[in-house]
C-alpha cells in the first residue's frame, strides 16, 4: 500500500499534509486498476481536526474499494477558558489567520492534487468523491457548492474544473447559520461573532444545479448540530435537482463517525444500526 504523508501547496505559502491511502497494484488483480477516491476532512469546529474521523475513515473506505486521502486542513485555534479577556484576544489573533476561505483552499488544493496525479495515485480523476463530518461536513460542502467560482480558487492557480468534487458525502454536517446553526463552527471560520457575516458562509445559500451528487446522513436526536441541518440541505439539494441519499437514524450521539468500537470504546458513541452508513456511501458513490 502507498501510505504515507504528502504536503500540497494552498494558499499564503501554507504546505497542507494529506495522508495517503492506496493499495498495491497487483499484476495478478488488475495492474490498470483506477479506483474511485475519497478526500477527507475531519470534523472538529473549524477548532482542530478529528483523529476519530481520520485514519479509521479512510481504512474502511479503503475495504470498500476506494483510495482515500485524508486532509488535515487549517483551522483557527479557541482556547479552553475564553472567559479571560487576553485569552480570547489571543484566540480571535489566531482564528483571524485562519478563516474563509483558507480552509476552503486547503482541502480544493487536495481534490486537485489527487486528480492532477490520478495515474500515478491509481485514482480515477472522474470520481473523486469530497467527504466531511460535521464542521468538516461544512468544509466539503463548502467545497462543493463553490467549487465552479473561479475567484475563491485564484490564489491557489487552480481552476473550477481543477478543484470540482464528483460526489459529496456528509456526514451531520454543519450546513446552516441561523438558529440551527453549531454556532462555534462559524465562529471559528469567519473569526468573529457577528451573526450577520456568519450568513456569507451558510451553505443553503450557494446550493444549485452545480452542486455534486450527494449522500447525507444525521442522526434524529443530534444535540450538538440540530439534525434540521441536514433536512434542510436535502430540501434545498432537491429543488436544485441534485442526486441526493439521506438516512436519518433515529438516535445518536454527535461525531460517531464509524459508530462502533474502532473509533470509540465509549458505549454512547457505538450505534449498530449508524454504523452501517460507510457500506450505505459506498454504494451511493459506486452507482453514480
Amino acid at each position: 500500500m502507498i501510505g504515507h504523508r504528502i504536503y500540497v501547496p494552498s494558499s499564503r505559502g501554507a504546505e497542507i499534509a494529506v495522508d495517503v491511502y492506496v493499495p498495491h497494484v497487483s499484476r495478478e488483480i488488475n495492474e490498470q486498476i483506477r479506483r474511485p477516491a475519497v478526500v477527507i476532512c475531519p470534523g472538529g469546529g473549524y477548532e482542530f481536526c478529528s483523529e476519530r474521523e481520520a485514519e479509521p475513515i479512510a481504512l474502511r473506505f479503503l475495504a470498500e474499494g476506494f483510495n482515500a486521502f485524508v486532509v488535515w486542513y487549517r483551522v483557527g485555534y479557541a482556547p479552553e477558558d475564553k472567559k479571560r479577556d487576553h485569552e480570547a484576544a489571543q484566540w480571535y489573533k489566531k482564528a483571524a489567520e485562519h478563516v474563509f476561505p483558507l480552509p476552503q483552499h486547503d482541502a480544493a488544493a487536495a481534490v486537485a492534487y489527487v486528480r492532477a496525479n490520478a495515474q500515478a495515485l491509481h485514482t480515477d480523476p472522474d470520481r473523486i468523491a469530497i467527504m466531511g463530518f460535521s464542521a468538516g461536513g461544512h468544509l466539503a460542502a463548502s467545497v462543493s457548492a463553490l467549487w465552479h467560482r473561479r475567484e475563491i480558487w485564484e490564489e491557489i492557480g487552480l481552476s473550477p474544473e481543477d478543484v470540482r468534487p464528483n460526489a459529496a458525502v456528509l456526514c451531520y454536517p454543519v450546513i446552516v447559520s441561523d438558529d440551527d446553526a453549531h454556532r462555534g463552527s462559524f465562529v471559528h471560520l469567519s473569526g468573529t461573532e457577528d451573526r450577520r457575516i456568519h450568513g456569507q458562509y451558510d451553505v443553503l445559500h450557494a446550493v444549485g444545479e452545480h452542486f455534486p451528487p450527494t449522500f447525507l446522513w444525521h442522526t434524529f436526536d443530534d444535540e450538538t448540530v440540530p439534525v434540521r441541518n441536514s433536512l434542510r440541505m436535502a430540501l434545498a439539494l432537491s429543488q436544485a435537482g441534485v442526486t441526493t441519499e439521506m438516512h436519518i437514524f433515529p438516535t445518536g450521539r454527535h461525531g460517531l463517525s464509524l459508530a462502533n468500537e474502532i473509533t470509540s470504546t465509549d458505549a454512547s458513541l457505538q450505534r449498530t444500526e449508524c454504523a452501517a452508513w460507510p457500506a450505505m456511501a459506498a454504494r451511493f458513490l459506486k452507482a453514480l
